[in-house]
């Protein structure tokens, strides 16, 4: 659609022209229920926009799609909206220097997740309404100025089904005349305003501290309210605002906080100030492990870390995403550590948030954490693991550097010079520098400014008796960083394999010796970025290596042992170390794995090595070592405990022999029994799953799962497993239901996607690869685009692991080198996986 990509060059231009007032936008949401006549279903949005000409020129654009404009009035004159609008701007001739612009027009309801989201509750027929702009889609529910830097306060009204009830950023209330009305905001960016409405089941409580009073209010819909555990929420909620508080020295600055669970929710959650929503699978309708609720806790409190970075103070463009988001995926753990009972929260960073980063930072599409962002669709691909976990990983190694106290005084003296303001990376490192000392300017160019991630290795001698005469730490990469780093020695001892030696150094260059360790007793392992200060992958000298194959789970730390978990995995997909290796490691020790985060990434890697990097000659021998293993430990681990739920969906996710499906079926109708295993809902869709795409479990065994389950989620599953069964008629149709039409529902998109793709399928699905390259331009063009991501992430052929799918990958790239930027990308970077799987193949062969 023609301006739909607002770039950054018509963003610093529009802000060089204006500045805004404020906002007035009036909904009229009574469209949401009943019988709908209307091809697109839509609602009336009227908004008013206060602005003035700061600037050169006179004629500017506001931003809105949508599906009709009834009128537009600018300063008291009409505009034809046949001639100003174009389906994605309003232009807008003859600016005075104070201006009052008012758009009526009819925004259509989402079924995407993008704008005013719909949705249909299959349980109960109701329906729920929420918002979801960022990056850009506030334009979809009321015509605005949409970019990051062109702050303003906002008023708005909302008129609702009878009987609904309607939340937004401020506090509202419902007037006399059923109009919910909402206090005026403090100035905050479009893509931060939210409206949630509908008949939520809503819990309340309140924060206090001093003279300071938070309401605090959480919510789901009305069929999910038996689950919603609400005190959870409010103890993390509470815990959060007590760290930040105490940490930040500035409060609150937005009034109520209301989180509310959402369905159908693209992300994990989104910062609305005063207005937080989060994805409803974070209300756990069945027994889930406190690996689960450690996640949603860091969730919360990233969101809450937000209020300060990111909603207090915003960046002016999307190039410095990261001045929000690597700030709060760091101090959501960091609360999380301090505040709260997920003391270990630095283990799960370690292992899970970082091996995020690793991939992401090896990709063709790598960038730099401050990233040369040109339009909206870059932007919106840039929420990655280099912009999140990357960015998280090197403030972490930032504190190490500057020291805590140094940081922190710099968050506070940031939140005091720039409240409502919107800054640059520069202006963080100008505080930082005061408060630390140290020239931040040459640490930003070597962190911030560029990309990739550092090998780090020890290089150790001995003398005659055993004792180091020298460790020095090897580095390697295209740019050589400077890492505050701790290196650790660790030795066998009754059983254990120990730390007696700790030193920290500061690494550069090639090569960079570890004074403080020479002299000291030979080591059984030598761990580089011990304790996890710094940002990169930990390489080994062969006798840790054999120490590791030995002796992993024999590591007492568990910090030091899920860094020894990832450093193996990225030696797997770096193709140094064969996939059965890997696969040989964690059957001997992920039964021993106390840190269930930590259990559970190892299992989704072990799954992944046989799946993606393994030999395919090895591959029906590796899926049989998994599920017998599997079942080994399921059969051995406490009744009832969070480890044994976790291996028995470990067993059925690699369940393959006719032995391991009538366990399955056993487990489904009750005539097997493992002690202590509580078969509910959710573990029985687990169970059913591997049944479906075996051919075992038919359609109708499917629909009576859903008539037991007929929830919203429970849709979701029936959705998935119907698409998953092993036909060729069942994939020709799942196939037409995601790319030939736009009927589904994003969630209901991802489902079937997921369904289709089976590795257990390979030869069903090769030929939908010619098809795929046959569409994916087409879809990127016609649908939204977090569809498009769906679609061209989800069924790109990586399954097809052979060089002919490479062929056709480099094929398509070179003969649409016009495509847009994102979509290419999106390519690139699955062409990448099936590369590095390729290569990773290549060394598991070589060890058969």
């Amino acid at each position: 659609m023609p301006g739909e990509n607002l770039s950054r060059d018509e963003a610093h231009e529009r802000a060089a022209l204006l500045s805004v007032d404020g906002y007035e936008v009036v909904l009229d949401l009574r469209s949401a229920v009943g019988e709908s006549a209307e091809a697109v279903r839509t609602f009336r949005s009227r908004t008013t926009i206060r602005f003035r000409r700061t600037g050169e020129g006179t004629s500017t654009f506001v931003d809105l799609i949508a599906p009709s404009v009834n009128a537009v009035t600018l300063n008291g004159r009409s505009l034809d909206p046949a001639v100003v609008f174009d389906g994605a701007r309003i232009a807008l001739d003859g600016l005075a220097d104070e201006n009052t612009l008012v758009v009526d027009a009819q925004c259509a309801y989402s079924r995407t997740g993008e704008g005013m989201h719909r949705f249909v509750d299959p349980e109960d027929g109701e329906v729920y309404l929420y918002t979801q702009y960022e990056p850009a889609d506030a334009r979809r529910v009321y015509a605005n100025f949409e970019q990051p830097d062109l702050k303003a306060p906002y008023r708005f009204a909302v008129t609702a089904p009878e009987g609904w009830t309607v939340w937004s950023n401020g506090a509202g209330e419902q007037d006399a005349e059923g109009v919910w009305r909402f206090a005026e905001t403090a100035p905050i960016s479009t893509y931060i305003t939210c409206v949630v409405a509908g008949p939520y089941h809503y819990v309340t409580d309140s924060y206090t501290r001093g003279d300071l009073e938070i309401p605090l209010g959480a919510m789901c819909r009305k069929s999910l309210a038996k689950h919603f555990d609400a005190d959870d929420v409010f103890l993390i909620t509470k815990q959060g605002f007590d760290f930040f508080h105490d940490n930040f020295d500035y409060p609150y600055p937005f009034g109520k906080y209301d989180q509310a669970f959402v369905p159908e929710y693209n992300l994990g959650a989104m910062e609305n100030p005063g207005m937080v929503t989060f994805r409803e699978e974070y209300i756990y309708r069945g027994k889930v492990t406190q690996a689960a609720y450690e996640s949603r806790a860091n969730v919360i409190l990233h969101e809450m870390a937000h209020m300060w970075f990111g909603d207090l103070v915003t960046m002016v463009w999307w190039d410095d995403l990261w001045l929000k988001e690597s700030f709060a995926d760091f101090m959501g753990s960091f609360a999380n550590a301090e505040a709260t009972r997920f003391t270990n929260s630095w283990v799960t960073f370690a292992n899970n948030r970082k091996a995020w980063a690793y991939r992401a930072d090896q990709l063709p599409s790598t960038h730099p954490i401050t990233a040369d962002i040109r339009d909206l669709e870059d932007a919106k691909l840039n929420f990655d693991g280099i912009t999140y976990a990357k960015g998280a990983s090197v403030l972490k190694q930032l504190v190490a550097y500057a020291g805590r106290d140094a940081f922190l005084e710099g968050a506070r003296r940031y939140f005091k010079r720039h409240a409502y303001g919107n800054t640059r990376l520069a202006d963080l490192l100008a505080i930082l520098e005061e408060t630390s000392g140290r020239d931040m300017k040459a640490w930003a160019k070597s962190w911030l400014q560029t990309s990739g991630v550092n090998s780090l290795t020890p290089a150790v001698t001995y003398d005659a008796e055993g004792r180091i005469t020298e460790l020095a730490v090897l580095q390697e990469g295209d740019e050589l960083r400077p890492h505050r780093a701790a290196v650790g020695l660790y030795r066998l001892s009754g059983g254990e394999l120990v730390r007696y030696a700790r030193a920290e150094a500061d690494i550069t260059g090639t090569r960079t010796v570890v004074d403080g360790l020479t002299g000291e007793e030979k080591p059984d392992l030598v761990l580089v970025n011990d304790d996890d200060l710094t940002y990169c992958k930990i390489r080994f000298d062969e006798g840790s290596l054999a120490t590791l194959r030995a002796h992993l789970g024999d590591i007492t730390d568990p910090l030091a042992r899920a860094l020894c978990w990832s450093a193996l995995w990225n030696l797997t997909r770096d193709g140094l170390m064969p996939a059965r290796d890997f696969v040989s490691v964690a059957l001997a020790f992920a039964g021993r794995e106390t840190d269930i985060g930590v259990l559970q990434m190892v299992h989704g890697w072990a799954k992944s090595a046989v799946t993606l990097y393994a030999a395919p000659a090895w591959r029906e021998e590796g899926g049989r070592l998994l599920a017998e293993g599997g079942l080994r430990e399921l059969r051995v681990a406490e009744p009832g405990s969070e480890h044994q739920l976790t291996w028995a969906r470990f067993f059925a996710a690699t369940a393959s022999t006719d032995a391991d499906f009538q366990l399955l079926e056993g487990l489904l109708d009750g005539a097997a029994k493992i002690d202590g295993l509580d078969v509910d809902q959710e573990l029985r869709w687990a169970l059913l799953s591997p049944l479906a795409s075996r051919g075992r479990a038919d359609e109708a065994r499917i629909d009576a799962e859903l008539a037991r389950d007929d929830t919203a989620t429970g849709k979701r599953h029936q959705t998935r497993l119907l698409a998953s069964r092993p036909s060729v008629a069942v994939k020709a149709q799942a196939w037409a239901q995601v790319v030939e039409s736009d009927a589904l529902s994003n969630a209901l998109v991802e489902a079937t996607i997921e369904g289709f793709v089976q590795p257990s399928q390979r030869e069903l699905i090769a030929p939908y690869a010619e098809k795929y390259f046959a569409a994916i331009e087409r879809v990127w063009d016609e649908r939204s685009i977090q569809i498009g991501i769906h679609v061209v992430r989800g069924l790109f052929p990586g399954l097809q692991d052979r060089p002919e799918t490479l062929a056709a990958t480099d094929a398509w790239l070179s003969e649409h080198a016009s495509a847009a930027p994102a979509l290419r990308r999106l390519v690139l970077e699955a062409r990448d996986d099936l590369a590095r799987a390729l290569r990773a193949q290549e060394c598991d062969a070589l060890a058969s």
